[in-house]
């Protein structure tokens, strides 16, 4: 909580410290989890999909906060070999405020989504 009165943004990566940061595998092909990831979320509740680019696996959200701040969020698709693709998020709060922590609660909220929907194809 201390960072995030700083820090305004927060990613996932295969490299991150903590573990609910690190990047997560489906047994998917890039395109079939395309369509999974995008439609899931499409239906999700406060966030708003912006913008699409399926040749570059990535999808921009948007999400505004109790107290009115916006939140964008970028989704990376990539596919890690034939059969597996990785998700990754990127979101960061707009100004120059710490985030209180809302940019990793909204990291954790989308995977929980994903990882429920997808839970067969979880790696």
């Amino acid at each position: 909580m201390l960072i995030g009165l700083i820090r305004s943004h927060e990613h996932t990566s295969d490299k991150a410290k903590d573990p609910k940061l690190k990047s997560h595998y489906y047994r998917l092909s890039k395109d079939r989890a395309w369509e999974e990831v995008s439609s899931i979320l499409k239906k999700m509740k406060g966030y708003k999909v912006l913008h699409e680019v399926q040749t570059v696996g990535e999808i921009v959200m948007e999400k505004k906060s109790m107290a009115g701040r916006t939140m964008d969020i970028t989704i990376q698709v990539v596919g890690t070999g034939p059969g597996n693709t990785a998700v990754d998020i990127y979101s960061a709060s707009r100004g120059s405020l710490g985030d209180l922590g809302a940019n990793y609660r909204n990291i954790q909220e989308i995977y929980s989504v994903l990882d429920r929907k997808l839970a067969n194809f979880k790696t």
